[in-house]
């Protein structure tokens, strides 16, 4: 099933200059995940706080693609140039985390969204990340498939929050919207742990 994650190889190719740059003046691959962390988290503090002035949405996609660009150079930085580390697979899974749930709970501002229904995305797409990374407990990849995850999200919360800032998009569909996301999410877990275990099970004939 299609997934945004498919076209990484391409955005990586035109980030490598940065990150060669990045290399040379010391940064290294923990320092930029930490630093899309708190990007995430400042972002989530701006816009939640300031909710009711809808233009400020308008920093949600612009931070995505941010935060998007920031999570290619540090795997560019640890894979490319050794700095692979232990600490670094773990900051790389938790900060993500955190970052997302953060940026998701700004949507549990506006008055139309149902923050249980809010809540009940931001779970899911914990438990996408949870189902990736336990292909890897089972002898199985870390398991990226789709359809909705980290890079679909990114994108569909993206166009939502450009339809917010541009009053494009009545607030009273974000529930339905909501509603979708929710389902694609219950298929991206089910189409990780369908294939983690299939890769599992090819891996031991």
């Amino acid at each position: 099933m299609f997934s945004i994650y498919q076209l990484k190889s391409r955005f990586q190719a035109l980030l490598r200059p940065y990150v060669n740059s990045l290399y040379y003046s010391r940064i290294t691959a923990n320092q930029v995940t930490l630093a899309a962390c708190a990007g995430s988290i400042l972002v989530a503090l701006v816009v939640g706080f300031f909710a009711d002035h809808q233009w400020l949405f308008l920093l949600i996609p612009i931070w995505m693609f941010i935060r998007m660009a920031l999570n290619a150079i540090d795997g560019m930085l640890a894979r490319e140039f050794r700095q692979k580390s232990n600490l670094g697979a773990y900051l790389n899974e938790i900060c993500d985390v955190i970052s997302d749930c953060a940026l998701l709970l700004i949507f549990t501002q506006i008055n139309q969204v149902n923050t249980n229904l809010m809540i009940s995305v931001i779970l899911l797409s914990f438990l996408t990340e949870y189902a990736g990374v336990l292909g890897v407990m089972i002898g199985s990849s870390r398991r990226y498939d789709g359809p909705m995850g980290k890079s679909d999200r990114a994108l569909a919360f993206s166009l939502i929050s450009l339809g917010i800032a541009t009053y494009l998009l009545p607030l009273e569909w974000l529930n339905v919207l909501l509603w979708l996301i929710a389902f694609l999410l219950l298929i991206t877990v089910i189409n990780r742990v369908r294939k983690g275990l299939q890769e599992a099970k090819n891996n031991k004939e």
